[in-house]
């Protein structure tokens, strides 16, 4: 079963990734900045969501931190600042 998606923010993580850790203070800035949700879907433990990053990288990247904007289909690979992260989430 595929995860439910709540977001069209989606942040590929894995839950023992330093890289991932060190972006979690700018992804809670921004989703109080901007209010909005960015969806945490960890792919280390969840084999559904390590399926779902797949189908979203699409082999761009490869690993985690991963961040994607279904509406846009703009991404990041890895860690970013925070003007970055911004400029991805209000990508339209």
């Amino acid at each position: 079963m595929s995860p439910t998606l709540t977001s069209h923010l989606l942040q590929f993580s894995g839950t023992e990734c330093v890289h991932c850790k060190e972006m979690e203070p700018l992804v809670e800035q921004l989703q109080k900045d901007l209010n909005v949700e960015v969806q945490y879907l960890e792919t280390w433990h969840d084999e559904e969501n390590a399926k779902l990053l797949e189908q979203y990288d699409q082999g761009r990247c490869g690993g985690v931190p991963f961040f994607y904007n279904t509406k846009s289909n703009k991404f990041i690979c890895g860690n970013c600042d925070y003007e970055t992260l911004k400029a991805w989430a209000l990508s339209a």
